[in-house]
């Protein structure tokens, strides 16, 4: 077995879709109408487990909108060149850097937000 997909709770699809492809860089790997819902599943350019984009429709949905990680980072973005990935997501609109990158002992890091509120680590490993 391996990790196929992770679901990410989002407000809209398509702002999910611009989001996630064309200020992350993402590829979208499937968007299938489903009639009441949609199948839209997003991967990061590099490759590894999908995110399927999960449209809420409810209110206690909607309240998990960017708070999936109970307001700590849950999602870990590794990249084999912090810098230039940095300077590329820093240069994006909707997305925030909540520190200056850090080195550990694990690698080099820094806290982001994305357009909905969710807390990744941007890491490159040591």
């Amino acid at each position: 077995m391996h990790l196929g997909s992770l679901s990410l709770i989002v407000p809209d699809y398509d702002s999910a879709i611009a989001f996630y492809c064309d200020q992350m860089g993402f590829e979208l790997v499937a968007d299938i109408d489903q009639g009441r819902k949609r199948w839209v599943e997003v991967r990061p350019p590099a490759g590894g487990p999908t995110f399927v984009l999960a449209r809420a429709d409810s209110p206690a949905q909607e309240a998990a909108i960017g708070n999936q990680g109970a307001g700590r980072v849950w999602l870990f973005l590794h990249t084999d060149d912090f810098a230039r990935d940095h300077a590329r997501l820093s240069a994006q609109p909707d997305i925030t850097f909540e520190e200056e990158p850090r080195h550990e002992p694990y690698g080099t890091v820094a806290v982001f937000r994305d357009l909905f509120g969710n807390r990744w680590d941007l890491i490159q490993k040591a």
